[in-house]
């Protein structure tokens, strides 16, 4: 067990984060992230004793209602989640908030759909499909398709997906850089690194470091373990069955088309050409897989059969 918790379990992400003790972490960590765009001066949690309607919603602190210095409010959502078709879940969520505020029983009045702006902030601790994010950070407003110019401040989504920050500890400049470090890598530290450049850090690495935590909070604990190692065989399961499937599909696409030339031009030719097809469409499954696990063109070519060439004009 390492010296500090995995801040990615349910339980660890909502002792850092969505406790009313470690509620200067949450408005540090808030204030590094939208840096030059306001400053978070107070925060309050729902009562926590309201439980998420759903097993689907575990791994979300709901309803985070924070102030900032100019007195303008908004509503926070952080979610922490594993699970396939993570965007449409999180609007979902969002979508959840904004008619949670609405008064339904005053439609006819003019404050009935005043509502407060809600920020949705997801961790994507796992390698995004191409088609959800292709960088660290995606930072969704509702803007103008042709001016790009946002006409609205009520929905907002950052993706902050894990895998794709790869600054080493020396390389981090911003805050905002420090401690997304230190949330990738805190499970593996031995120390906790910048608490001599930002005091915040030292309050972290108390309430993270595992060694004191009581008896019911290490069983809470390593509960949640468990359910974060059970989400990853089940990923690594879902990567397997999609390559198994691509396999099954390029195989018989190409006897198929085996079959089907073999009866203009000869049997035999169409099902060595209908094989060496479906060996090409296995080919393909297999590198496109590689592709969304985040692995380099030269190891997908390497590990597909595939030439770099061909690699390249899968992505």
């Amino acid at each position: 067990m390492g010296k500090y918790i995995n801040p990615f379990t349910d339980w660890g992400f909502k002792r850092l984060f969505g406790q009313e003790f470690s509620k200067p972490l949450l408005i540090s960590f808030l204030n590094d992230l939208l840096v030059d765009e306001l400053h978070v001066k107070d925060l309050t949690f729902r009562d926590k004793e309201l439980l998420p309607p759903t097993k689907d919603q575990r791994g979300i602190i709901c309803d985070v209602y924070c102030e900032t210095d100019t007195g303008d409010r908004f509503i926070v959502e952080m979610q922490n989640r594993w699970q396939p078709n993570f965007l449409d879940r999180s609007i979902c969520y969002a979508c959840r908030s904004i008619l949670d505020q609405v008064d339904k029983g005053r439609a006819e009045r003019e404050d009935a759909y005043k509502f407060l702006p809600v920020y949705t902030i997801c961790f994507m601790n796992y390698m995004p499909h191409t088609d959800e994010v292709s960088k660290f950070r995606t930072d969704i407003v509702l803007a103008d398709k042709d001016t790009k110019a946002q006409v609205s401040n009520k929905l907002r989504f950052i993706y902050l997906a894990l895998p794709l920050f790869e600054k080493k500890a020396e390389e981090c400049v911003t805050d905002f850089e420090k401690w997304i470090y230190v949330l990738k890598h805190m499970e593996a530290l031995s120390r906790m690194p910048f608490t001599a450049q930002k005091e915040i850090f030292k309050q972290l690495e108390d309430y993270a470091d595992s060694h004191r935590l009581t008896k019911k909070e290490w069983e809470a604990y390593e509960n949640s373990l468990w359910v974060v190692r059970d989400n990853m065989a089940c990923m690594a399961a879902a990567e397997r069955e999609a390559r198994e499937k691509g396999h099954a599909e390029g195989h018989a696409k190409g006897m198929k088309q085996g079959r089907a030339e073999g009866r203009a031009e000869g049997r035999a030719e169409g099902m060595k050409q209908g094989r060496a097809e479906g060996r090409a469409e296995e080919k393909k499954a297999i590198a496109k897989q590689f592709l969304a696990m985040g692995l380099t063109v030269e190891q997908v070519a390497q590990g597909s059969g595939l030439s770099i060439e061909d690699v390249k004009g899968l992505q």
